[in-house]
C-alpha cells in the first residue's frame, strides 16, 4: 500500500506480515526544492514481497527505469534484497554505510558466534546483490539533499539519512514503531550491539536537524513530531 506522507515523500509498505513486512520510501526531490533534484529510493525490501517494490513504485507512477539513486540504510536482506527486482532498468549507484559495504564485500569478517554476523556471513554469500556501483557513506556525507549519519548498533554501518526540503529522517532500523504511537528500539536477536545501539540513538537526538517525518523501516511513520519522538525515546534508554 503506497502513502504520500507529504508532496514528494511516499511510504511504500512492502509485504504484508511482520517481520518479513518492511517500509521503503520514495523521494522526489523535484519536488521539494533546495540542493537535490533525483528521485530517489531509501530501502527495497526484500528480494521477494507482495506486494512488491516495482508495484509500489508503479503506484506512485514510476517504474525502476525513473529511479537516479538508491540509499540504503543498512545491509539487512530485507532493505536491500529488492534491488535484485530493479534490474536491469535500474542501473544507478547504491549508496551505503562505509563499515557495512565493508562487511558485503568481505573486507571485514564479523565473529563466527555471533548470532547477527553468523547470519551475515551466510547471506552474503547466499544472496548475492546485483552488479550495481555501490558507493560508500561516511559520517556526514551528502547525496543530493540528504545528509548520512552513522548510527551504528543494528549493524556497524547502519546509516539515518536527513533531507531538510522533506523535513523527514529516514531512520531505517535504529529504531521501530512503538506501541504507544511513538518510537523502540529493535529487538536485541536483530542488532550487533544495543548498549552502541541506544547510543547512536541519544547522539542522534542531539545533533540532527529537526525533522517532522520519523521514517523508520518497520511500523507506521510518523508524519508529525518525529523528532520530539526520538528525543524521548533517547530520554528513555
Amino acid at each position: 500500500m503506497v502513502r504520500e506522507l507529504r508532496p514528494g515523500v511516499w511510504l511504500l509498505e512492502l509485504g504484508l506480515v511482520p517481520p518479513l513486512a518492511s517500509n521503503a520510501y520514495l523521494v522526489d526531490e523535484r519536488r521539494l526544492g533546495g540542493d537535490g533534484d533525483a528521485l530517489t529510493l531509501v530501502d527495497t525490501g526484500l528480494w521477494w514481497n507482495e506486494p512488491g517494490i516495482r508495484d509500489e513504485l508503479g503506484a506512485v507512477g514510476y517504474g525502476p527505469a525513473d529511479l537516479e539513486r538508491v540509499l540504503v540504510t543498512h545491509y539487512d536482506l530485507d532493505h536491500v534484497g529488492g534491488l535484485n527486482r530493479l534490474v536491469p532498468e535500474f542501473d544507478g549507484p547504491v549508496a551505503v554505510g562505509r563499515d557495512d559495504l565493508d562487511l558485503l564485500e568481505r573486507r571485514t569478517h564479523p565473529e563466527l558466534l555471533h548470532h547477527k554476523g553468523l547470519f551475515h556471513r551466510a547471506s552474503r554469500r547466499l544472496f548475492p546483490l546485483p552488479d550495481l556501483a555501490l558507493e560508500p557513506l561516511a559520517d556526514g556525507d551528502t547525496v543530493g539533499g540528504f545528509t548520512a549519519y552513522h548510527t551504528p548498533g543494528h549493524n556497524p554501518g547502519h546509516v539515518v539519512y536527513h533531507h531538510d526540503g522533506a523535513s523527514a529522517a529516514f531512520l531505517g532500523d535504529l529504531v521501530w514503531a512503538g506501541d504507544d504511537g511513538g518510537l523502540t528500539t529493535p529487538f536485541w536477536g536483530d542488532s550487533y550491539d544495543m548498549t552502541q545501539l541506544r547510543e547512536s540513538v541519544a547522539a542522534l537526538a542531539d545533533r540532527i536537524p529537526a525533522f517532522d517525518v520519523a521514517a523508520m523501516g518497520h511500523g507506521d511513520p510518523l508524519e508529525q513530531g518525529g523528532h520530539d519522538a526520538l528525543r524521548a525515546l533517547a530520554e528513555r534508554v
